[in-house]
This record gives structure tokens, C-alpha cells and sequence, in this order.
């Protein structure tokens, strides 16, 4: 187990736009602050600049909502393209009520809005938009991760991170929504507890608590750090994709 760990906020990170090369942008920010990245560390990347830099973005004015769109939207009160888009990227809609949809997002995350947003999307050509989830997030840290590697020649992690609400408690968390370089969770299952008695059900969700300790420093609102550094952390455990932390229907006993 690691004893100290060290987090920083990569300074100087520009406005991300759609087709911006991600992890040259990050390497660059890096090198200008005369900073490097070492064997282990772990590089936790906000997923809004991995979605802009992915151009995953729609035009609401090329979205015509379909009935059921239309229909959700006078429920919850929301704009039915939104809604039209939110639908698009979801397998189900979990529950709904005025200004909330709580969607089953098509990579099997139960989310609010299936992560499609409007927040710090910025209009500058007086287009709406909506911004989405990268389409793969997996593949996505491991292109950065494997670009960072390369351009600094050491071994890395990678999480991409978003925000969630929990069932039955206030506030957002940071979580992963993909990885790479890493296991998304470590299965305690069958090792002995301090004393001795065998754990039973204790898997830990490592690449969520990389996630939440990153989210501390990229924040919620306008602190512009979006890209931390987590170093200090050891596993031994192998790579696993995100998905192996999206619970199975059958052990799900709320949805």
C-alpha cells in the first residue's frame, strides 16, 4: 500500500476545442512548467476536455425530438432537443421528475442526463450545443495515456473523470468513466482482513477514488484545472476496462 501521496493540478491548460491534439497539449503544459511525469504516475483527465477535444458535440438546431423526446421533456421541464439528445445516448430512462432525468447511459453508467451538458460549453460562434460522453472512454485514456508515455518515457495510468450524484446522499463525486494502465477495481475477495478472518465481499473501486481525489483539485465550477497529476499510488493488481465497475443487472437490488 502507498503512504504518501502527492496530487498538482497541470497549470496553464488552454481552452480545449474539437480536434486539438489532447495529449500534446497536456505534454506542453507539463515542459512550459518545468514539470515531468514519473514511473507510476497517474494522469486523471476531466472528461469535458476529452469530449471537446473529440468533437463530441451536437448542434440543437439540427435535433428534432421525437414524440416520446417531447413528452419526457414537458415531465421534467427541459428543452425536448436536450431531452432528444439525452435519449439518444441512453438504454433507459431510470427516473424522472421536473429538472432531472436519471438515465442508464448506453456504456451502462446510471447517470443524471446520461453526462450530456451544457455547462462551460462555450457559444462563441452563438451555436447551442451539447456536449457528450467520449464515445469509447477506455480507448480514449489509453491514447493519452500511451501518447504521455512515449513523450516522457515512463510507465503511466490514466483515468478519465466526470461527476456524479450518489442515491441517497447530496452532492457530486468525481468517478471514472475510463481507464487505461491501470485496474479499474481490486478484488479483495478470498485475502485475510489485519486479523485474519477471510474478506468476503470487499472489491475496491480504485479508479473512483483516483477519480474523487483528482476532483478535488479540478473542482465543479470555473477552476480551470482539468488535468491532475495522482502520484504515489502502487497496485499489483492487471489492467481492467470500467466497465468491471458498472454492478450486473442481477446483483443490482435498487434499479
Amino acid at each position: 500500500m502507498s503512504v504518501h501521496l502527492e496530487l498538482f493540478a497541470i497549470p496553464g491548460m488552454p481552452m480545449v476545442r474539437a480536434g486539438d491534439d489532447l495529449p500534446a497539449l497536456i505534454a506542453d503544459a507539463l515542459t512550459r512548467a518545468d514539470l515531468s511525469l514519473r514511473d507510476g504516475d497517474v494522469v486523471a483527465i476531466a472528461q469535458k476536455i476529452v469530449s471537446k477535444a473529440e468533437g463530441r458535440t451536437v448542434d440543437l438546431a439540427t435535433v428534432t425530438p421525437t414524440e416520446e423526446a417531447i413528452a419526457l421533456a414537458a415531465k421534467v421541464g427541459k428543452d425536448p432537443r436536450i431531452v432528444q439528445v439525452v435519449l439518444s445516448e441512453s438504454v433507459r430512462v431510470v427516473r424522472s421528475r421536473p429538472n432531472l432525468m436519471i438515465m442508464q447511459h448506453r456504456l451502462g453508467f446510471v447517470m443524471a442526463n446520461a453526462g450530456v451538458d451544457q455547462s462551460n460549453v462555450a457559444p462563441s460562434d452563438g451555436v447551442q450545443r451539447a456536449l457528450l460522453l467520449p464515445l469509447d472512454p477506455d480507448g480514449s485514456a489509453e491514447t493519452i495515456r500511451a501518447r504521455l508515455a512515449s513523450r516522457f518515457g515512463v510507465r503511466l495510468g490514466c483515468v478519465i473523470t466526470d461527476s456524479f450524484g450518489r442515491p441517497w446522499r447530496r452532492g457530486t463525486a468525481g468517478v471514472a468513466i475510463g481507464c487505461a494502465g491501470l485496474p479499474s477495481s481490486i478484488d479483495l475477495r478470498g485475502q485475510p482482513d489485519l486479523f485474519g478472518r477471510t474478506l468476503e465481499v470487499s472489491i475496491i473501486g480504485f479508479a473512483d477514488e483516483i477519480a474523487a481525489a483528482a476532483s478535488l483539485l479540478q473542482g465543479q465550477a470555473a477552476e480551470g484545472q482539468p488535468v491532475i497529476v495522482v502520484r504515489g499510488l502502487t497496485w499489483t493488481a492487471p489492467d481492467a476496462p470500467i466497465a468491471d465497475l458498472v454492478r450486473p443487472p442481477e446483483e443490482d437490488l435498487f434499479l
